[in-house]
């Protein structure tokens, strides 16, 4: 295991010369010792990009990588000792599940017993203890790719292990069972784990830490509150979350704070910032209240969904006598309450502990209530 450090940048073009000529543009991250990391983002955005630099299969164009303060951007997968496990199974058909398991320590010239008792943990961590003697030929795609989860995770001496969107061909029931065996055997092994993903909830249920990625930047590091709940980047906000975040134009003057063409009764908000900017609140968040209530707007219903523990109320907002224009708002409603139907004049409370404000799609400061 290793702490792994970065400082670097790539682009696939010679001689870049703007943000879009790089893959990854700059950054500096640390994975320490030990944890489970996810990169986390849109097809396109760098994610495996940066997992291979950390692998060693490309070499950064600027900057380097470190392990426990040593430079290893020359070096190969084999010489930083990195395990990786791939989208799809790498695996030998001829062999039996336990041959399959046992093979990289094998080539390590790993003790015979050891072998053996490793291996076995392994199967049953996976649980496939009853499949050990089984030719891995005979067996369905999901199982040949928890064979490749095994093999990543057999040997106890390498520096990390890192995942590239390793459930793909996983069928949907079983996703959700290895997501949380994967976070057991973190715990129980103590390796260190860097997941690619583009699903949210694969990145939050398996990492401790989640990297969210775009356009080659990576634009925050965070815990799932973290994420959730204070999202410094408009992109985190949107990704982040189902649905995600809402997003209003705002405006501060002198009369106070207007969203979306509308006077919001709320200066002691309104007093913090000036000019324009954008209000981001996550639907959780976002109530039903009296008319003219502080903090509030008045929105029409234009759709009602029904999904079961919950209600996904959408609603249109704005059009003041700013001329704003209109912007949609979602609230996510307990099925205990009244639902407002399609067509009703409603009032949603917007602005309150869980509200953030962004500039330049960064977060500037949350508001207070």
């Amino acid at each position: 295991m290793a702490r792994i450090e970065l400082d670097l940048a790539h682009a696939y073009k010679q001689n870049p010369q703007r943000d879009e000529d790089y893959a990854l543009l700059p950054l500096k991250m640390c994975f320490d010792d030990g944890g489970a990391y996810a990169l986390l983002g849109p097809s396109g955005c760098g994610k495996t990009t940066l997992l291979n630099i950390v692998s060693g299969l490309v070499k950064p164009s600027h900057g380097g990588v470190r392990f426990d303060g040593t430079d290893v951007t020359a070096r190969t997968p084999q010489q930083r000792n990195i395990a990786q496990v791939f989208q799809f199974p790498v695996i030998y058909d001829t062999m039996t599940v336990a041959e399959n398991l046992a093979f990289p320590l094998r080539n390590r010239g790993v003790a015979a017993n050891k072998i053996k008792q490793r291996v076995g943990r392994i199967a049953e961590m996976l649980e496939m203890s009853g499949q050990l003697d089984m030719r891995a030929a005979g067996l369905a795609a999901d199982a040949k790719q928890k064979i490749s989860l095994g093999r990543g995770l057999v040997r106890e001496d390498v520096s990390a292990v890192l995942f590239d969107e390793p459930l793909t061909v996983i069928d949907p029931h079983l996703k959700w069972q290895l997501r949380r065996k994967l976070k057991q055997i973190h715990h129980e092994l103590k390796l260190t784990l860097i997941y690619v993903t583009h699903d949210q909830v694969e990145a939050l249920t398996f990492a401790d830490q989640v990297v969210v990625m775009t356009r080659g930047r990576a634009v925050q590091i965070g815990s799932a509150s973290e994420l959730f709940e204070r999202p410094q980047h408009t992109f985190v906000g949107h990704f982040i979350g189902s649905p995600g975040m809402n997003f209003l134009p705002v405006r501060w003057n002198d009369a106070g704070m207007e969203v979306a063409g509308h006077n919001l009764l709320n200066p002691a908000a309104a007093s913090k910032f000036a000019g324009a900017a954008t209000l981001g609140v996550r639907p959780e968040y976002v109530g039903l209240t009296v008319p003219n209530e502080a903090g509030a707007v008045p929105a029409v219903v234009t759709q009602a969904q029904d999904i079961g523990t919950y209600w996904l109320v959408s609603a249109r907002v704005g059009g003041g006598s700013s001329g704003s224009g209109e912007s949609l708002i979602r609230a996510r409603l307990s099925p205990e309450q009244v639902i407002p139907q399609v067509g009703d004049s409603v009032w949603l409370s917007i602005v309150g502990g869980h509200t953030c404000f962004y500039k330049s799609e960064q977060l500037i400061e949350e508001a207070t209530a």
